[in-house]
């Protein structure tokens, strides 16, 4: 009996260590991506001057049309969701063209050699792109305050801002690297990415409601998973209506799940 409970008990002990070993991975993996965005701050900065122009002349112009939405204050309140969307997505859709750059350097060979596994590996490198995310998320934050458009600052609303954002940086960078195990150079890696965002971001609720669309887009809209993301956070940030929040939040981790399995499964065909 005491043999018995010695085994099960250094068994619980040895997949712990597993446990602590396999996160041990991923935490090393998101502090190595990040210290490499420290030394090249360029194309954060260059991703927030493209949104921050939606937000205060595209919005500002739209505004003057008078096109506000029903139940909110002016365009720029409806459309400051979108625009930190659409934000987060261009991080994390072009995450790919850093793994590929990567490859051709020679340093996912090493990576795949080491003992983490698969799985930690993409954990930790979508991790970071989520990370990235929030960067972005808080300069149309801080712009939004700039332009004094209504939005709430609830501390349990900003935290779940945060959440959505790195759960949705990870699935569209997963979805990157998907696409990278497929087109494999870097100006393949550009284009397709181009093809892909803005589709995705018209054929959505970030910039116009659903009930305006033609017939055919509302449907792509509806399997589109950035109208569920944008519609999470259009509820945290403006309208505090949460009778949709489940769904989305479901719909946004199903999703995010499903591409982190499928990169993991493709990233072997990087260096192969």
């Amino acid at each position: 009996m005491d043999s018995s409970s010695e085994i099960a008990s250094e068994s619980t002990e040895t997949k712990s260590l597993n446990l602590g070993y396999y996160f041990s991975n991923i935490i090393t993996l998101v502090e190595f991506d990040l210290r490499k965005l420290k030394h090249d701050t360029l194309q954060v900065w260059v991703r927030l001057v493209q949104q921050d122009l939606w937000l205060a002349i595209f919005g500002t112009v739209m505004a003057n049309f008078k096109v506000t939405p029903a139940g909110y204050s002016d365009y720029r309140q409806f459309l400051a969701p979108g625009v930190l969307a659409q934000s987060v997505m261009f991080v994390a859709i072009f995450y790919g063209i850093n793994i590929v750059w990567e490859r051709d350097l020679g340093q996912l060979n090493k990576l795949i050699s080491t003992p983490a596994s698969r799985s930690a590996i993409i954990l930790g490198k979508t991790l970071s792109a989520g990370i990235r995310g929030i960067f972005q998320a808080a300069a149309i934050l801080v712009l939004a305050i700039i332009l004094r458009i209504d939005i709430s600052f609830n501390p349990l609303h900003v935290l779940g801002i945060i959440f959505i954002t790195i759960l949705f940086g990870m699935c569209f960078s997963s979805l990157s690297i998907c696409l990278a195990s497929v087109f494999r150079t870097r100006e393949r890696m550009m284009g397709i990415g181009q093809a892909i965002t803005m589709p995705l971001f018209f054929a959505s609720n970030a910039i116009y409601p659903i009930s305006m669309m033609p017939g055919w887009v509302k449907y792509v809209a509806i399997i589109n998973p950035l109208t569920y993301i944008v519609d999470a956070i259009r509820a945290l940030m403006i309208t505090s209506d949460f009778s949709q929040f489940p769904l989305d939040v479901a719909v946004i981790i199903g999703a995010t799940a499903l591409l982190v399995t499928l990169a993991s499964w493709r990233f072997r065909k990087m260096v192969l």
